[in-house]
C-alpha cells in the first residue's frame, strides 16, 4: 500500500510500505478519514525535518486485526486516535508528574507497536491502549477530529478561564475555532477572535465569538473597548506564528493569563519589559492527556462543541498535494481537510 509522507519544502511523496500487522498489545486499524494537521503544513511548508509518523495524526477509522491477549478493542469497533495513559515508571511519573509522561509524549511520535509512517495511508498500526473507542453519534468525520479538539481542550483547561472573564483567541482555524467553543464552555462572557481570513472569521462568527477582528491595531481598540482599558482576562494563542506570541501578551490585562496553544517552528521576538509590566502568567500546552479524551468525545457527540462546520473538505489520498498547496497558502476559504486514504 501507499503512505504519503512529508519529504521536504514543498514536498509530500507517495511511498510504498508494508501492510501493517498487529504488534504485542497493538491493532490494525482500517482508516476512514484523516486530518490535516497546521504541524503538517509547516512542516511542508517550511521544510526541515518531520517526524514520519507525525505525518498524518489526526485519524479516525476501524479495527480489522488485534493481537492476541487485547482486550481493550474488538475487531469491527470504530476508533479514534489518542494518546497512551501515563506509564508509571518514566522520570517523570516516578515523580508524581503523570501529565507530563515522557513515554505517553514520545507515543506521539514513536509508537512502540505503531507503523513507520502516519495515516496518510489506508491501514496503520498502533498500540490498543493508544486507541479511544467512539459513540455512533459521531461520523467518521467527527470522529477524525477528537484529536484537535482534545488538543484545543487542554490547552483552554490550561487557561484557567473563569465565569465572566474576556478571553481573546488569536487565530480561527481548527484549533481556534475549537478553542474559542472550549472558552464558552468554561464561562467566558465576551470571546474576541481575531483573524484576518474572512472564511474563518465568519467560520467563527457561526461558531459563537462575539466579535471577530482583524489582528493588529484593529484587535487591540476592540479589547481595550471592551475591557474600558484593562485588556482581556485571557489571552488564547492559537495562531502558531511568531507574531503571535508577542501580541498575546500586548491583548492581555495586567495580572492575565496566556495559554499558548498554536506551534510556531520560527523563533519569535518577544519585549520582556511588557511581560514583565504586566505580570501575566504564560502557561504553553503542548497535545493532551489521556484523561480528556472521554470528556471532549463527550461533549462532541452531545452536540455541544460543533465540529461540522470545521469540516471544510474531503480529498483523495492522491489529491493529498494539492490539499496541502492550499492549506500552506492560506486559499480556498478552507480549515480542516479531511483525507480519505482508501479512496
Amino acid at each position: 500500500m501507499h503512505a504519503a509522507v512529508i519529504t521536504g519544502q514543498g514536498s509530500i511523496e507517495l511511498r510504498e510500505v508494508p501492510e501493517p500487522v498487529p504488534a504485542p498489545g497493538g491493532v490494525v486499524v482500517d482508516v476512514a478519514l484523516c486530518g490535516i494537521c497546521g504541524t503538517d503544513v509547516h512542516a511542508y511548508a517550511h521544510g526541515g525535518p518531520y517526524p514520519p509518523t507525525l505525518c498524518g495524526h489526526e485519524w479516525s477509522g476501524t479495527v480489522s486485526a488485534v493481537a492476541a491477549g487485547v482486550r481493550s478493542v474488538s475487531e469491527g469497533d470504530r476508533v479514534s486516535v489518542a494518546i497512551l495513559p501515563a506509564c508509571g515508571t518514566c522520570t517523570e511519573c516516578r515523580a508524581g508528574l503523570t501529565d507530563w509522561c515522557t513515554t505517553a509524549t514520545m507515543s506521539l511520535m514513536r509508537d512502540a507497536a505503531g507503523s513507520a509512517h502516519g495515516a496518510f495511508a489506508p491501514r496503520i498500526a498502533a498500540s490498543a491502549a493508544r486507541v479511544v473507542p467512539v459513540p455512533s453519534a459521531l461520523d467518521d468525520a467527527a470522529a477524525a477530529m477528537v484529536e484537535p479538539a482534545t488538543v484545543a481542550f487542554h490547552g483552554v483547561r490550561h487557561a484557567g478561564i473563569r465565569l465572566g472573564d474576556t478571553v481573546v483567541v488569536q487565530g480561527a482555524g481548527p484549533i481556534g475555532a475549537f478553542a474559542l467553543q472550549w472558552a464558552r464552555e468554561c464561562g467566558a462572557a465576551t470571546v474576541i477572535v481575531v483573524e484576518p481570513s474572512p472564511s474563518r472569521a465568519a467560520l467563527a462568527r457561526t461558531l459563537g465569538a462575539d466579535v471577530v477582528v482583524e489582528p493588529g491595531p484593529p484587535a487591540a481598540a476592540e479589547v481595550a473597548e471592551r475591557t474600558h482599558g484593562l485588556g482581556a482576562d485571557v489571552v488564547v494563542e492559537c495562531a502558531g506564528i511568531p507574531a503571535t506570541i508577542q501580541s498575546a501578551i500586548e491583548l492581555a490585562r495586567r495580572g492575565g493569563r496566556v495559554a499558548v496553544i498554536g506551534l510556531s517552528d520560527l523563533p519569535a521576538t518577544v519585549q520582556p519589559g511588557t511581560w514583565l509590566m504586566k505580570e501575566v502568567t504564560v502557561r504553553g500546552s503542548i497535545a493532551y492527556v489521556r484523561g480528556e479524551f472521554d470528556p471532549c468525545i463527550a461533549m462532541l457527540a452531545s452536540g455541544r462543541i460543533r465540529v461540522a462546520p470545521i469540516h471544510t473538505s474531503t480529498v483523495a489520498l492522491d489529491a493529498i498535494a494539492g490539499a496541502f498547496d492550499l492549506l500552506a497558502a492560506g486559499s480556498g476559504g478552507e480549515t480542516k481537510i479531511l483525507v480519505r486514504p482508501s479512496s
